[in-house]
């Protein structure tokens, strides 16, 4: 979700291929020399950078939720001056964009946010609870005859949605990028309106 231009630090490069790997093959079934050779480096070498595996998942998992709730303060400190619908348009953007960009980290939470020690997967939970509440805040404003109970509904049901991508098929199977963000982007708001119009 990092719009970052710069040239990915060897970290980041280990993270991008860790989380191919893990959500390939599972994350007992990748070994550190695998993750090494995706970037270039011995398996050992990984060890300057990670003390193991399991620290490189929990930075992969922690580290998306923290970016995805980071992301949309972002978005609402930036929304002075416009309606409550756009703001809401923003925060589906910024979900579309980690759907679509990140599919890995989608299937790696999935299957393997439980491998993860309990302060992080705790850790996790938190801020996956504070992204929900900002955006059940913003829901509210747009549709304010929704209930709170309801709107929460609503926004998991929204994320269930949007983060589908990885069942989509390959990338290169997908109509292309622009048309599949609109599309999300469009059952996403038909979905909030259906809930919103009770």
């Amino acid at each position: 979700m990092s719009t970052r231009t710069d040239a990915p630090t060897r970290r980041e490069q280990i993270l991008k291929e860790a989380a191919r790997l893990f959500a390939e093959r599972g994350f007992h079934g990748v070994g550190v020399d695998e993750i090494g050779a995706a970037v270039g480096i011995s398996g050992p070498g990984l060890y300057r950078h990670f003390p193991g595996k399991d620290a490189m998942l929990a930075e992969l998992l922690v580290g998306i939720s923290g970016q995805l709730l980071t992301g949309a303060k972002q978005r609402l400190k930036e929304a002075d001056g416009v309606t409550p619908g756009e703001v809401l348009d923003s925060l589906i953007e910024g979900h579309i964009d980690f759907a679509l960009d990140d599919r890995p980290l989608i299937t790696l939470h999935d299957r393997e946010l439980d491998r993860l020690r309990d302060s992080d997967r705790k850790l996790v939970r938190q801020l996956q609870r504070q992204y929900v509440e900002l955006w059940v805040g913003v829901v509210r404003e747009v549709y304010p005859d929704l209930g709170e109970p309801a709107a929460r509904s609503a926004v998991h049901s929204v994320f269930g949605l949007l983060n589908s991508t990885p069942h989509l098929g390959r990338a290169g199977s997908l109509p292309g990028r622009g048309a599949t963000a609109e599309l999300l982007h469009r059952m996403a708001r038909g979905a909030l309106e259906a809930a919103g119009t009770e």
